[in-house]
């Protein structure tokens, strides 16, 4: 899945299947980053809401982050019957779908994990200078249940939330929370609170060392409702 939303993105099709619908809902976005500077660690927690209603499409949702190569690191929670999601869920599953994943020329996913609403999902991802690849850690619950390595450029350039919608409208989506955010520089963007961009969501970006480190404790993405 890739997103629009952000303006240091590029647009390019989805990946799952061939898309006959395609729409973005509310979001949180941020970027980009002071010039020579880069985003090389970001966690948020996504509170599972219920599944959207009716539940139809394929709904992804997803804290991305833009990276300097073109690359889109986005670990997913995916709400979806028969459009190919990575969880191939029955019917009668009232759960998310949630794995690790990047967008480069292709998809890459990590292992996928099956979760409730309710749950509480943390995404992790960090450049490692070492091996000069971005790791991504997804826990539920606290438990770790995907993880991706991926080779994509030296740091992010942007950071954000959506809420996407394939294939058929996806109803309702409701109320959701993402918490507990962090972003990590590799220096001081002290004006980096100037490049947030809120579209049916409310929150701010707080620092407590002169724009090295940006948190953020709720960022509540409203209801929406897709045409």
């Amino acid at each position: 899945m890739r997103s629009n939303l952000f303006p240091l993105l590029p647009v390019a099709v989805a990946s799952v299947v061939p898309r006959q619908y395609f729409s973005f809902g509310n979001y949180f976005s941020t970027g980009p980053t002071a010039s020579g500077t880069f985003i090389v660690e970001a966690t948020t927690t996504l509170v599972l809401p219920a599944l959207n209603n009716p539940h139809n499409g394929n709904l992804g949702l997803w804290p991305g982050m833009g990276m300097d190569d073109g690359d889109l690191v986005q670990g997913l929670a995916i709400s979806t019957v028969g459009w190919g999601s990575p969880c191939n869920m029955a019917a009668n599953e009232v759960k998310w779908c949630i794995t690790a994943s990047t967008l480069e020329n292709n998809q890459e996913d990590g292992v996928v994990y099956r979760a409730n609403p309710g749950d509480k999902v943390t995404y992790l991802y960090k450049y490692n200078p070492s091996t000069q690849k971005t790791d991504q850690t997804v826990s539920v619950n606290g438990k770790v249940v995907s993880t991706l390595s991926t080779s994509s450029g030296r740091g992010g350039l942007g950071w954000g939330t959506a809420m996407e919608c394939q294939q058929a409208s996806c109803g309702t989506v409701p109320t959701h929370h993402y918490l507990d955010t962090k972003i990590t520089m590799s220096a001081p963007n002290p004006n980096y609170k100037n490049t947030l961009g809120l579209n049916g969501a409310s929150s701010n970006l707080v620092t407590a060392d002169g724009g090295k480190t940006w948190t953020v404790a709720d960022i509540t993405i409203n209801q929406y409702t897709y045409k």
